[in-house]
């Protein structure tokens, strides 16, 4: 009989044993679903990093819109900067233009790549603006805000000296807050980080040439 007894203890030790290993076993299963939840967690930032990237490499129709419009926007800008270093009679008139043309250049190639990435149309130069300022079509974006129509333009190319300088403020400071209109919208409305970063950049930088601009307008 104590044989028996003996036996059956011994057999709900065993079964309680077991029944205790599947527990805790479980709860270890269940502690490292929630360090998998937690990594989960952990690894929710990499998932936004991801997400953030896509974001930052995104781009809508304004972006589209704002490259293929400032692009010849900033090519009439270096037309009339080129200009300047044959014709002005003012030294800082002609520093003024050369900013222009260094500040626009290197945009216009930035801003041209891109058109090309997005599988968009670059917008073409008209003649060969690069080099040769006479001869260009003047035409090219008159539609835009702060463009200079033909006559304008041929006129500025036809004078120098003082008459220059003032023909030259004149008319820039409308170009450019024409480009700062157009870089307001692209901030507002843009979705292509990059693009946006330059906006603001454009419209910091030329409104502070505007105001310059104006008081050498005003010492003229």
């Amino acid at each position: 009989m104590r044989n028996t007894r003996t036996l059956t203890r011994r057999a709900l030790v065993g079964a309680a044993s077991v029944t205790a290993a599947l527990v805790l076993a479980a709860c270890g299963s269940g502690g490292e679903s929630t360090g998998e939840a937690g990594g989960g967690s952990g690894s929710a930032p990499a998932s936004t990093g991801a997400s953030a990237d896509a974001t930052a490499g995104a781009h809508n129709a304004q972006d589209v819109a704002f490259a293929q419009g400032m692009i010849p926007h900033h090519r009439q800008a270096l037309e009339m900067a080129r200009l300047a270093a044959g014709r002005a009679s003012s030294a800082q008139v002609k520093d003024l233009a050369a900013r222009v043309e260094k500040a626009q250049d290197p945009e216009i190639k930035t801003m041209s790549g891109w058109l090309t990435t997005w599988g968009e149309d670059v917008p073409a130069a008209s003649g060969s603006a690069a080099e040769s300022m006479p001869g260009m079509d003047h035409s090219t974006g008159s539609g835009m805000p702060g463009m200079m129509d033909a006559s304008g333009m041929d006129a500025l190319e036809k004078a120098s000296g003082a008459e220059f300088d003032s023909m030259f403020l004149t008319m820039m400071i409308e170009h450019h807050k024409g480009a700062v209109e157009m870089a307001t919208t692209e901030k507002n409305k843009g979705a292509y980080r990059a693009a946006t970063s330059m906006a603001d950049a454009i419209i910091t930088a030329q409104t502070a040439e505007i105001t310059e601009m104006t008081k050498l307008l005003d010492k003229s």
